[in-house]
């Protein structure tokens, strides 16, 4: 059984998680990424026009975000270790059956499908467990980890091109197929840990006297088949399935959700149309392809430095708020891009744009941990990146279609903009909504000696000392209904 810590360890053998998870990131986010470079293959091979052969990106990408949630279940009710294991034999299997294709159809099953399944069972429980290992370094240690993203496109897209060159693109498909299997040792890497915090949600009835311990002595020597057992297994079972994702009726959670919809929205077309739009501007085919390569790069420093700043103790409390400023000055770049129409002006966007984009993914989960607490994350993280699926699949073909029916691309940077914003702005509002509701319980507490008490989960509780029949009687109140009158 794994040791019980009272809180996470912050080191130790948590930097080995990051090492793993920094290796999942290259193995599903970054190869995913470089599955465009086969686009030019795809389209000569199989005789099929742009649009039919992109869908095989959306798929990937679509699938990832789709199926987390499924990994978090594997890895919440079986294990981690196991839940990136499969994932990367699925995956594996889908790149190597790729690499047998004889039609388009073939490739979004093996491709689109399999593939994005894999990464998906890899993807999430990975992300999770840096959250389980750090806490006051924590936003370090996912800089570090998310980091794999773009150091793997750095490295892994002269490296495929390189192999298409070499083995064509069933040669370099089934290479892939063999070095996305370090998946596997990843899963291994992954070493469960017990913390305090996953022990305090345990089922009333485990900490009652639902059962006499003699009779729990009792219990494990009877038939699985006694009804007894089969109700306490169907109730321990619905409680725990609907305790692992409580937090979905949490009004922060359902805020955080929304601006995920709108973010996901916002920063998806940019990948796909900044090349396009700067070669439709005059801008060299060299020149365009350096832009992506300053995104990918500045993407890596972004998500170090910003993780290792709002790890700092003056920015610490304030992490919320820097994810905010960073989905927002993403925004910004969006809106002032149809202005900026040479190579000089375009390649300090990228720089701004890679940077802050590297920020705000980097905060994604630290922001998501904050919001429901370490241990839901894991659920949390499925479906947040769950929420990422349906924008990955349809913002590109929407700012596509806005291209051909305007006949420039204004009209779709500024939709992706505008997106960004509203999601920084809707979680703004919403903090200091709760802020604002917090001091006016405060000021409630100074005017009738109230004392108030700030629960881990957001909830706000306060005592009211009443005097009766010169007695003391206190009565507990709970904000969110979550608790009854004691």
């Amino acid at each position: 059984a794994s040791p019980r810590h009272a809180e996470p360890p912050d080191g130790g053998w948590g930097w080995m998680i990051v090492a793993g998870c920094f290796l999942v990131t290259i193995c599903t986010r970054a190869v995913t990424r470089c599955i465009s470079i086969f686009f030019v293959e795809f389209q000569a091979y199989f005789g099929q026009d742009y649009a039919r052969t992109a869908w095989i990106h959306s798929i990937v990408d679509c699938a990832t975000m789709l199926c987390a949630p499924l990994g978090s279940l594997i890895s919440n009710h079986v294990s981690c270790q196991v839940g990136i294991m499969l994932g990367g034999l699925l995956a594996s299997a889908g790149l190597i059956l790729s690499s047998f294709a004889t039609s388009l159809e073939h490739l979004y099953l093996s491709l689109g499908v399999l593939t994005g399944l894999g990464f998906a069972l890899c993807y999430s429980p990975a992300i999770a467990m840096v959250g389980k290992y750090f806490n006051k370094r924590k936003a370090l240690a996912y800089g570090i980890a998310m980091s794999g993203s773009g150091i793997g496109t750095f490295i892994l897209a002269p490296v495929v091109q390189l192999l298409i060159e070499q083995f064509s693109w069933r040669g370099a498909l089934l290479i892939l197929g063999g070095f996305v299997l370090n998946l596997c040792v990843c899963g291994a890497l992954m070493r469960p840990i017990a913390l305090k915090e996953d022990h305090k949600t345990a089922p009333e009835f485990l900490e009652k006297d639902y059962v006499p311990k003699a009779q729990k002595r009792d219990l494990k020597q009877m038939s699985i088949c006694s009804p007894l057992i089969k109700a306490w297994s169907r109730e321990c079972l619905c409680y725990c399935s609907w305790k692992e994702y409580d937090f979905l009726l949490m009004p922060g959670f359902m805020v955080l959700a929304v601006s995920i919809l709108f973010m996901a929205y916002g920063c998806s077309p940019l990948f796909v149309y900044l090349v396009p739009y700067a070669l439709s501007v005059g801008v060299s085919h060299h020149q365009a392809a350096f832009l992506m390569s300053i995104l990918g790069v500045i993407d890596i420093i972004g998500n170090v430095t910003f993780g290792w700043l709002t790890d700092r103790r003056c920015l610490k409390k304030h992490r919320h708020y820097c994810y905010l400023f960073a989905v927002g000055m993403d925004g910004l770049c969006c809106l002032f891009l149809p202005i900026l129409r040479n190579f000089p002006l375009l390649v300090p966007f990228s720089f701004t744009f890679g940077y802050f984009d590297g920020a705000y993914v980097t905060l994604i989960p630290v922001v998501t941990a904050d919001v429901v607490g370490t241990s839901s994350l894991s659920s949390a993280l499925g479906v947040v990146y769950f929420l990422h699926a349906i924008p990955y699949l349809v913002s590109p073909p929407v700012a596509g279609w806005l291209v051909d029916t305007t006949g420039s691309y204004t009209a779709s940077f500024l939709l992706c903009g505008f997106s960004m914003i509203f999601s920084s702005t809707l979680l703004c509002f919403a903090r200091l909504a709760k802020k604002i509701k917090r001091m006016h319980l405060q000021s409630l507490t100074n005017d009738t000696g109230t004392k108030q008490h700030i629960w881990t989960n957001g909830a706000i509780a306060y005592s009211v000392t009443a005097e009766l029949d010169q007695k003391d009687v206190e009565f507990l109140a709970v904000d969110t209904n979550s608790y009854s009158n004691r």
